[in-house]
């Protein structure tokens, strides 16, 4: 086997297995991947000898992740929020910025170095911190817009802090300040060059790109798109993540904004993986030993003087104090994007490899509290204004999950929760969803719907809904085995409450009322009995009948509804042949099997079909005798898998 393509099964054998582990202990892909990093490098295995050799393909990671970023840009987002964007925001990047370039300056660093090194430190895990917001639902809620908002203006500082780098280490120019001006005159340049492709090419692009119907031309063309930008901006002597950015947000108001994205994404994120394991390639494990207090200690210094920083800026803008050193708490780590700027900077000799490691390594520490500082940044910050035990508006509570009693439970608030929820609201009935959608979550309670992020599988998150205090819990999503997991729970911690569960089709019903479920309502067959009772009303059949029959129906679980006669133009797919019910009319011929046999004696319900009826002499007998035997020429109607159907049909005509 060729030695290169061992090398790569390797790198990704090992980044499988860290990624898993990581997850397992919930903490964020990117210190896996660095991690990977470590144990793949120099160091340890020596998978790959060299980072350089595959750096290329990990910048074009940045140029992805840049691209993506633009996307998400929303000019409107910050100009509704700009009080805190430009206010805040910029206050902690300047301050953060000064304060550490001045300390970096204190151990001996050149202005260069220490305003990359201040840049680098100002900058916060957006990935990890809106990511753990998300997942906790609380990103939408008033107490979030400070992190966000201080977020935003990073995300915005990235881009100019990119474009610095390799220019600072442009012998050429003698100051500094020239430099700067350099790259404004050709970002200028650049900026007006993307801004005018962008309005009057790109979407004329895209529109006849669309109109293709074609996803992998799709996919192609915003590749393209993205490369021939970052490209653009390189031939500049400018950070090809400028350009990828540029383009990202020149699409950002576009209706392709979300298949672009998605389109991206896997690209981006396996190149993005690529990346951070180059960076933990680079890492200097001998440095790393010999320097751990310094690493520790300049770890607690970081966290410690963000936290005031930030907490400083919201008192200079009149913010809430608790909100100020919440936010401090949730934001002082070091973020991804530090790496990218450390990276660039010791490949471009701004900061050694035994500094770059260093940095990197404070990094890594600080991401991986990250996670706990977020979950408990509320009760700390209630601890340091001296009120551990303030009440607080439960929508702006990190930890909010309402309580109630005698209400319904909606577990998943797609299409069918949501319309369900709106009826009850009208009855005044009260309900508290839990879905897994963080996005969906956070629209919601941003609209005052009582809903919690949450995997209902987990019985503490069912306990935190008030599962103990629910009198019905609703099913609404359509994946029958998650289903099946979740009725298991909630009949083993309350077997007496009543669950109702909502399916698209038919195909297990008994099995979901067989794991505990209540009432089953197949939204199809569930159709077609409203259908049918409308034009039961309008044939002149009187409501009461009309009810009478929907409620047999439910109880004998649809049975006259199941099945159907397939056509020439029924389509079965391989997924679901084994799911449907067919009906079909078997003809007895004289000599068949079974002529002279009763149906009891035939026992063709161990075969696993229904039997829907009898004609004899072109008279349906609807409940024929089991007991009396089958003559020539009847006709049975039976139901059932097409497989199982198949096989009843040659055991009438055949015997077997």
């Amino acid at each position: 086997m060729h030695v290169g393509f061992t090398n790569i099964l390797v790198l990704m054998t090992v980044a499988v297995l860290t990624v898993w582990g990581f997850k397992r202990i919930n903490l964020p892909p990117i210190l896996a991947y660095l991690a990977c990093g470590v144990v793949a490098g120099p160091h340890m295995l020596a998978i790959i000898d060299h980072p350089e050799e595959i750096h290329f393909f990990a910048e074009l990671g940045i140029v992805f992740l840049l691209f993506s970023l633009g996307l998400e840009f929303s000019l409107p987002k910050v100009m509704a929020m700009r009080h805190l964007v430009f206010g805040i925001g910029l206050g902690q990047m300047i301050l953060t910025t000064l304060v550490f370039m001045g300390i970096a300056s204190l151990f001996g660093f050149d202005l260069k170095a220490a305003l990359i090194i201040g840049g680098m430190i100002a900058l916060s895990s957006t990935a990890i911190v809106i990511k753990q917001m998300s997942e906790r639902g609380t990103l939408n809620t008033t107490r979030a817009q400070m992190v966000v908002s201080i977020l935003l203006f990073q995300d915005l500082a990235v881009v100019p802090l990119l474009i610095l780098v390799p220019l600072l280490s442009d012998q050429s120019h003698s100051s500094l300040w020239l430099a700067i001006v350099m790259a404004l005159l050709k970002g200028t340049v650049v900026v007006s060059i993307l801004m005018s492709v962008g309005k009057w090419l790109l979407p004329r692009i895209f529109n006849e790109v669309a109109r293709t119907r074609t996803d992998e031309l799709f996919v192609l063309t915003t590749i393209l798109v993205a490369l021939v930008a970052a490209g653009l901006t390189y031939s500049f002597g400018l950070s090809m993540a400028l350009g990828a950015f540029l383009a990202g947000m020149m699409l950002s108001e576009s209706q392709y904004r979300h298949q672009l994205e998605a389109d991206i994404r896997p690209f981006r994120d396996i190149l993005m993986g690529l990346f951070f394991i180059t960076v933990g390639m680079r890492l200097e494990m001998q440095t790393l030993a010999s320097q751990l207090h310094w690493i520790a200690l300049g770890l607690v210094t970081i966290m410690i003087i963000k936290i005031l920083i930030i907490r400083a800026c919201a008192w200079l803008f009149k913010a809430d104090k608790l909100d100020g050193w919440s936010t401090g708490l949730k934001l002082c780590q070091i973020g991804e994007f530090s790496f990218i700027i450390a990276a660039l900077a010791v490949n471009h000799d701004i900061l050694s490899a035994e500094q770059g490691s260093v940095l990197m390594a404070i990094g890594v520490l600080s991401m991986a509290v990250t996670p706990w500082l977020i979950e408990n940044s509320l009760d700390m910050a209630k601890y340091i204004i001296g009120k551990p035990d303030l009440q607080l508006d439960p929508m702006d509570e990190d930890n909010y999950h309402p309580s109630m009693q005698d209400h319904v439970l909606i577990l998943g608030f797609g299409r069918v929760g949501q319309s369900v929820s709106r009826l009850l609201s009208v009855e005044k009935i009260p309900y508290l969803v839990v879905d897994f959608d963080p996005v969906r979550v956070n629209e919601s309670r941003s609209a005052g719907q009582p809903v919690v992020f949450g995997d209902v599988s987990q019985p503490d998150i069912l306990k935190a809904a008030g599962i103990d205090m629910a009198k019905l819990v609703l099913i609404t999503f359509d994946e029958h085995q998650r289903a099946l997991n979740v009725i298991k729970i909630i009949s083993e911690m309350h077997p007496e409450l009543p669950i109702v569960v909502r399916t698209r089709k038919d195909y297990h019903l008994e099995e979901l009322y067989a794991a505990g479920a209540s009432q089953v309502v197949p939204e199809i067959l569930e159709g077609s009995l409203m259908l049918v009772s409308q034009i039961l009303h309008l044939s002149g059949i009187p409501m009461a009948r009309i009810l009478k029959r929907v409620r047999s129906e439910r109880k004998d679980h649809y049975r006259h509804m199941h099945g159907f006669f397939p056509g020439e133009t029924t389509e079965i797919s391989q997924g679901t042949k084994d799911k449907l019910e067919f009906m079909h009319a078997v003809q007895l011929t004289e000599d068949a099997f079974a002529v002279g046999k009763t149906i009891e004696q035939l026992d063709l319900f161990k075969r696993k079909i229904s039997l829907h009826g009898l004609r004899r002499a072109n008279i349906e007998i609807a409940n024929p005798d089991f007991t009396k035997p089958l003559q020539p020429n009847d006709v049975i109607v039976i139901s059932g898998k097409p497989r199982r159907v198949e096989r009843a049909e040659h055991f009438l005509l055949e015997g077997h």
